[in-house]
C-alpha cells in the first residue's frame, strides 16, 4: 500500500511535538496516547495491528498485532483520516524530552530499524514489523537492541529520541561501539553485533554494563544521548524509597522526630 505524501511541521525545542497536515482523503497512522490535538474533520478509528493495508482478514491482522506485542507496544493503532474538503491538521506529542526525527523511508531505501518504542506516526502505508537480530550473543546479551521496529515504506515517519541526538554515516568497514539504549535506528545494512567490554573490573564498575553495541558500515545510525531507561532509572534512584518525602536534613529531622516522640512518650508518665 503505498503511503500518504503528507505536509508536516516539528515544534517546540526539548519537548517536541509534529503537526502533520492531510489533504481530503488522506490519513496518518499514531501510537495510542500519542496525538496533542487534531482539526475537527479528522476522525479517529482505533485498529488491531498497523492498519496498514488489508492483511489477509483476521489472520493477517492477528499477525501484525501480535508482531507489535512481542516489541512491547500497544496491540492497536489509530487511525486519523481527513474526511474534510479542505486540509486539515493533526499533531502527535513526544513522551518524553528529545527530539523528533523526520525519517523519509523512499531515501533511506525503504526499510528503517529502530527501537521498539521510538516509532511515534508516519503517513498512511507505513508497515510496522519486528526486526529480530540473527546472532545468539545479540538475542542472549543484546538488551534493547535485541528486539527492534522495523518499519517499511516508501514515505515519511516519525521517530523520537532522547536528548541530542547524533546521525552519522559509517563507511564500508567502519565501526563505531555504542551503548545498546543509545541506538534510536540505523539502515538494514549497517551489521549489528554485541561485543563484550572485555575487562571484568571495567565491567562490574564502569557503570556500562557488560556489553556494547558494535555497528559496522556502510550505513546510517542515528544514536541518542538519553535512553528513556537511564532517564528512568535517575529519576527512581532519586526517588524516596521509604514510601514518605526524602529528609534532606535527616540529622537534623531525625533529632527534631526525636525530640517531639519523646515529649509525647513522656507525657504519658506524667
Amino acid at each position: 500500500m503505498a503511503m500518504d505524501v503528507v505536509d508536516f511541521e516539528i515544534k517546540g525545542a526539548e519537548m517536541q511535538f509534529v503537526e502533520v497536515e492531510l489533504d481530503p482523503g488522506e490519513a496518518a497512522i499514531g501510537e495510542a496516547g500519542s496525538m496533542m490535538y487534531m482539526d475537527s474533520a479528522i476522525s479517529m478509528d482505533t485498529v488491531f495491528g498497523d492498519g496498514a493495508a488489508a492483511q489477509g482478514g483476521f489472520f493477517g491482522k492477528l499477525l501484525s498485532a501480535g508482531k507489535r506485542l512481542v516489541t512491547g507496544e500497544s496491540l492497536f493503532t489509530t487511525v486519523y483520516t481527513n474526511q474534510g474538503h479542505g486540509k486539515a491538521k493533526v499533531a502527535f506529542a513526544a513522551p518524553y524530552p528529545g527530539k523528533i526525527l523526520a525519517m523519509d523511508l523512499r531515501q533511506l531505501g525503504g526499510t528503517l530499524i529502530c527501537q521498539k518504542d521510538a516509532f511515534l506516526c508516519a503517513a498512511r502505508g507505513v508497515s510496522l514489523g519486528i526486526a529480530l537480530q540473527q546472532k545468539l550473543g545479540v538475542g542472549f546479551f543484546g538488551g534493547e537492541g535485541f528486539i527492534m521496529q522495523k518499519l517499511d515504506g516508501d514515505g515519511l515517519a516519525f521517530v523520537h529520541a532522547g536528548g541530542t541526538v547524533v546521525r552519522r554515516k559509517l563507511q564500508p568497514g567502519e565501526t563505531v561501539l555504542v551503548d545498546t539504549g543509545c541506538v534510536v535506528a540505523y539502515t538494514p545494512n549497517v551489521n549489528f553485533e554485541i561485543q563484550y567490554v572485555g575487562k571484568i573490573k571495567t565491567a562490574l564498575f564502569g557503570g556500562e554494563g557488560l556489553f556494547l553495541a558494535k555497528m559496522t558500515g556502510p550505513g546510517e545510525i542515528w544514536l541518542q544521548s538519553l535512553p528513556f531507561s537511564r532517564l528512568a532509572s535517575r529519576i527512581f534512584a532519586a526517588a524516596p524509597q521509604r514510601g514518605g518525602s526524602r529528609e534532606e536534613g535527616s540529622l537534623l529531622g531525625g533529632v527534631a522526630a526525636g525530640g517531639l516522640l519523646g515529649g509525647l512518650l513522656g507525657g504519658d508518665e506524667d
